[in-house]
């Protein structure tokens, strides 16, 4: 056989055997990832944020919806999910999946994915186009639902909107976006009136306290919650006194170079934040490489499916 043909036919069998790999393997390797971020204010005892976001559900993934059953296990103190839970008409499946979580204090935001089923796609275009889709033409999904299950489970929404939840005794500030990758997010203004503040806990504040913050005091930490972490949105959560940002949407890159990482972000954020903890201007952010994939596309190479498992602690007092 001649040498090129001996080296196609290499990098076939080479491609076939990466790829069988990505999609029965790696899509269902769930991995927790547990990480410490210095947030509060010193002296704070530590405060446990567990991070879901990007879980894509379809009635016949078996081992996502057990094994996102099993993070109530770690009894996290607070439940952030930053969205595109559906990947289909799935509100059923989505609350198998996270009923033993909804038990627990929680805030939401809501993906594209959410609201509009997912269409099929070349996958190189996310290797040169950036921004959100030019047009919503998807068939559109039970978001309304979904949104009953969380709320009537007493999640809060943080659709353009900033709540004020009590969480073991201590009162965290949110402030959160709708999903900027299809330019529905509208920041919220600041005040109560105008961005019609929340204030939720379970069943310690008194009754009719109006969100706002007694006395002029602060939260123990505002958090800024997106599902697509374009900057526009991070950078006004950043100047916003938001210490924590969190994020979901990037999949992580979903198709990664080993020792390289994410080739994509799916967004204007740099491939070197497409997950994981780092810096941002003043504040910390979190992107959540996800736990499922579109089913269109239903693959992920060296990105390992994830939830992640924040412990907030106290600044360095030095």
């Amino acid at each position: 056989m001649h040498a090129l043909a001996k080296l196609a036919l290499g990098g076939a069998v080479a491609g076939a055997a990466c790829f069988a790999y990505a999609a029965t393997y790696e899509v269902n390797a769930f991995r927790l990832r547990r990480l410490e971020v210095p947030v509060l204010p010193v002296g704070s005892r530590p405060l446990r944020l567990l991070h879901v976001s990007d879980l894509h559900l379809t009635p016949d993934q078996r081992p996502l919806v057990e094994w996102t059953r099993s993070l109530a296990d770690l009894a996290p103190d607070l439940v952030v999910n930053t969205g595109d839970n559906l990947g289909g008409d799935a509100v059923d499946t989505a609350l198998e999946a996270l009923q033993p979580l909804l038990a627990l204090p929680g805030v939401f935001v809501f993906g594209s994915n959410d609201y509009y089923a997912p269409t099929r796609k070349n996958p190189l275009r996310y290797l040169y186009r950036r921004g959100g889709p030019s047009e919503l033409t998807a068939p559109k999904l039970p978001y309304g639902e979904l949104r009953h299950v969380f709320a009537d489970a007493g999640w809060l929404e943080l659709t353009n909107a900033r709540a004020v939840l009590e969480v073991d005794g201590r009162r965290l500030a949110f402030t959160g976006v709708d999903d900027p990758h299809i330019r529905q997010d509208a920041y919220p203004a600041p005040s109560s009136a105008e961005s019609g503040d929340i204030v939720a806990g379970r069943g310690d504040l008194a009754d009719g306290d109006s969100g706002d913050l007694p006395n002029g005091t602060e939260p123990l930490l505002r958090i800024g919650v997106t599902h697509a972490p374009y900057r526009r949105v991070l950078d006004a959560m950043s100047a916003d006194g938001h210490r924590l940002l969190l994020a979901g949407h990037t999949h992580g890159g979903q198709v990664c170079l080993p020792g390289w990482g994410a080739l994509v972000s799916n967004c204007d954020l740099d491939v070197g934040r497409a997950s994981g903890l780092s810096r941002y201007a003043g504040s910390w952010l979190h992107v959540s490489a996800g736990l499922g994939t579109s089913p269109t596309s239903r693959y992920r190479f060296a990105c390992p499916p994830e939830a992640s498992l924040l412990t907030l602690v106290p600044v360095d007092g030095s």
